[in-house]
């Protein structure tokens, strides 16, 4: 069994030797002790690394960070470095988890909610360490034998508070995490050819063995022989076969410690097309050889493969009625399957009924599979039917793989029912001897189809990267004599997806990305919550999403009362900013509910620039307008403002300083014109305590109430009403704060004419700041 675990060691200040020395003096694979020298022979170290990314509070998968490794072949140890550095003001001692997994993202559960029903789920291989201890030193966790392939890691810090936070409002604590792979691999690995004996010698260091597995190994037999010790009789050798994976591990192991000279390993569908790993460790003594000869045999059969030409063949019509063409070979399929229990052809027997799968790409994570011969299988009770679903591309692991079959209800008596099994890397083949669908070094899936259920479903979350086989087969549990001349057709949907159902209507399916990898996480809404946003048990009902949906689209009306207070004082570019902003926030919070409660009249990441564009808009314009500026000078600065914040919301739409940056300027030009005039008129301006006492003060509170909750009360449980009270304490402080009408301009005298009729005017009345 390959060893993982987690520690602390001294922070590594190079990368050339003191790696090597560091996975040198790092404790080896369970094995006898042996010095450096004898470790550095036919072994070889490498590095790699990833750029470090900013962690953030977990929330969704989103909210992850995740990093993709490849180890290499022939990998005897794996040790990862976790490093974490911090930044920042105001840094917490938070508990930061990392999780492995082999061939595919983990797929965790931080927030202990709820998946679909059928979905397959494991525990994830996780450790949960502190940030000061991680910064003690570099915490590492050791994986003796990995699978070589794809690995990935994904880390996070605890559950996220409700809170909203306003990005750039408050100075946060940034957490950088880095994973570093160090490897060692063996170079000098000796070849285990079928049936051919190799003389081994153990002395202090393993013997690493590998052997190809061709495609249709039915078993694979492993054998020690001639087994003798230097000083004592017996066989003091442990047999490891296959490679560690995360987050289960199913190694063999052989301990030989008896008399005998011999022993053996029985692996039944070991993987097919590959190399396995054989690593042969002494349990004597120090200095005590141990020699045996190792010998690998295999027992294979020959697949019956249903091709469009034995379909054609078997109908004469050669018409591509499905129902027809299944039910025309079964008899065929029967006959073939029986001689072959007791005959060979071409030197083995059919053990399976091979149906070739077409792939067919479809989108981004999307792929769906369909048997040549149409969407059934004919299921026998002689031999399993096999279906090669390829997963290997490397693009394959960052959807949902779904299996659906259903069975003819006519063909299912009370006395048959259909057995399958899911698995990855060879198929199970032997329902008659059990139906616990585990191979050599899988623990497969299983799904039954009986009388009482026609439909069996399977939901497989981030599935790994490999060749998944489904088998079919027909048993009788109680009277085997029912199926000898039984057949049921099964009909399949194989696809691959990004998100189940889209996340459902209450989620949005998202596509994410890391380098060059893709996968899809649900972001879910309406307090729905899960891996596929099913879970209901924080939800909101249907009453309090149309309440919600209410309050955030009805409380922007508040901005009729500016809206009309503007255009009895003749300020029209203002009342048309504010109408702008009425309609675009109402909009957007129409487009931005889940489930029933929704409406877009544009995309929504339009209605959303333009709700934000909006909101900065009228901040802007209300205080030039209060600023009481020249005509020429209040529209430069008009157009020049809404420039620079529609740039500023294109570059960061959530930043704070983008629409504030702007806004304060403006309260800069507003504050010294106000001051220019205390100074000129030498009294307060304005000059009215009413317009103090009854405009300006509350506004200036409404203002300041709206801003403090805005950045500092909302969170995701009360954002619905928090955020229409924002509505209202916005447009109300708008109404307070606009000035009263200017006073109408008296004549103007012409001081120059030209021949062009063109005329150069002066104001008589300088003054245009005069506020009554």
């Amino acid at each position: 069994m390959g060893r993982v675990g987690a520690g602390s060691t001294a922070r590594v200040a190079a990368a050339g030797s003191l790696l090597l020395l560091l996975l040198l003096l790092a404790r080896p694979p369970p094995a006898a002790a042996r010095n450096i020298k004898e470790s550095e022979a036919g072994l070889v170290s490498e590095h790699f690394s990833q750029a470090p990314q900013k962690l953030s509070f977990y929330s969704w998968y989103g909210s992850t960070r995740l990093f993709h490794f490849r180890v290499p072949p022939d990998t005897v140890l794996l040790r990862w470095l976790l490093h974490v550095s911090q930044g920042g003001p105001s840094c917490a001692d938070v508990e930061i988890t990392v999780h492995f997994r082999y061939g595919a993202p983990p797929v965790i559960n931080p927030l202990g909610t709820s998946f679909p029903d059928d979905t397959l789920t494991h525990a994830s291989f996780h450790i949960k360490t502190l940030l000061s201890t991680m910064l003690l030193g570099n915490t590492s966790v050791n994986i003796s034998h990995p699978a070589p392939g794809d690995w990935f890691l994904v880390a996070h810090l605890p559950p996220s508070s409700q809170k909203i936070q306003v990005k750039g409002f408050v100075p946060t604590c940034a957490y950088i995490f880095q994973p570093d792979m160090l490897v060692m691999r063996v170079v000098e690995v000796s070849i285990l050819e079928p049936d051919i004996p190799l003389p081994q010698t153990l002395l202090s260091h393993p013997s690493y063995l590998k052997i190809f597995v061709p495609e249709y190994t039915q078993e694979l037999r492993l054998e020690l022989q001639g087994c003798v010790s230097s000083v004592s009789p017996g066989c003091p050798v442990r047999l490891t076969a296959g490679v560690t994976t995360l987050p289960r591990n199913f190694q063999r192991v052989l301990t030989c410690t008896g008399l005998a000279p011999f022993c053996h390993l029985l692996l039944s569908s070991p993987p097919w097309g590959r190399w396995l790993q054989v690593t042969v460790e002494s349990l004597a003594e120090p200095h005590v050889t141990v020699g045996f000869t190792a010998k690998a045999a295999f027992t294979a059969c020959r697949p019956w493969s249903v091709t469009f030409h034995h379909l054609i063949q078997n109908n004469p019509n050669q018409t591509y009625d499905t129902s027809a063409v299944q039910l025309s070979q079964s008899a065929a399929h029967w006959d073939l399957g029986r001689s072959g229990r007791s005959s060979r052809v071409d030197g083995g027997p059919f053990c399976l009924l091979n149906y070739p799968v077409l792939r067919e790409d479809t989108d981004v994570v999307s792929v769906h599979f369909q048997p040549l011969n149409g969407a059934f299988v004919l299921v026998h009770s002689n031999m399993p039917s096999v279906m090669q679903l390829r997963l290997d591309t490397g693009m394959d692991s960052g959807g949902s793989f779904i299996i659906v079959l259903r069975a003819n209800k006519s063909e299912v008596t009370n006395g048959t029912s259909v057995a399958a099994c899911v698995n990855v890397a060879s198929p199970f083949l032997s329902f008659n001897a059990s139906l616990n669908c585990t191979t050599a070094f899988f623990q497969g899936y299983p799904m039954f189809l009986s009388a009482s259920s026609h439909m069996a479903n399977l939901i497989i979350p981030y599935p790994e990267t490999d060749n998944w086989y489904l088998s079919l087969q027909l048993v009788c549990p109680e009277s085997p004599e029912d199926c000898e001349q039984a057949a049921v057709r099964v009909e399949t949907v194989l696809y691959l997806v990004p998100c189940l159902n889209d996340c459902g209507p209450y989620g949005q399916c998202l596509l994410l990305r890391r380098y060059g990898y893709l996968y899809a996480g649900c972001s879910c809404k309406a307090g729905w919550r899960g891996w596929s946003c099913t879970d209901n048990s924080t939800a909101q009902t249907a009453a309090q999403q149309r309440a919600a949906a209410l309050l955030l689209t009805l409380s922007n009306l508040m901005f009729l009362a500016p809206i009309a207070i503007s255009v009895h004082r003749s300020f029209l570019v203002e009342a048309s900013v504010y109408f702008y902003t009425m309609f675009f926030s109402t909009f957007y919070h129409a487009c931005d509910q889940p489930g029933e409660a929704v409406l877009c009249i544009l995309s929504y990441d339009t209605l959303q620039y333009c709700d934000f564009l909006g909101s900065g808009a009228s901040t802007w314009v209300t205080i030039l307008c209060m600023a009481r500026l020249k005509t020429i000078l209040k529209q430069v600065l008009l157009v020049l403002g809404l420039l620079v914040i529609a740039m500023s919301l294109q570059m960061d739409r959530r930043g704070i300083w983008n629409l504030m940056g702007p806004c304060v300027f403006a309260f800069v030009i507003m504050a010294f014109m106000w001051i220019y005039r205390c100074g000129h008129r030498r009294q307060c301006y304005p000059t009215s305590w009413q317009r103090w006492v009854f405009y300006l003060l509350p506004g200036i509170s409404m203002a300041f109430v709206g801003i403090a909750m805005y950045t500092s009360m909302m969170t995701s449980d009360n954002y619905y009403y928090t955020h229409s009270i924002w509505h209202i304490l916005l447009a109300g402080s708008v109404a307070f704060l606009l000035p009263p009408r200017e006073e109408k301009a008296g004549s103007w005298a012409c001081l120059q004419k030209f021949p062009c009729h063109y005329q150069i005017c002066r104001n008589d009345r300088d003054e245009l700041y005069t506020v009554t």
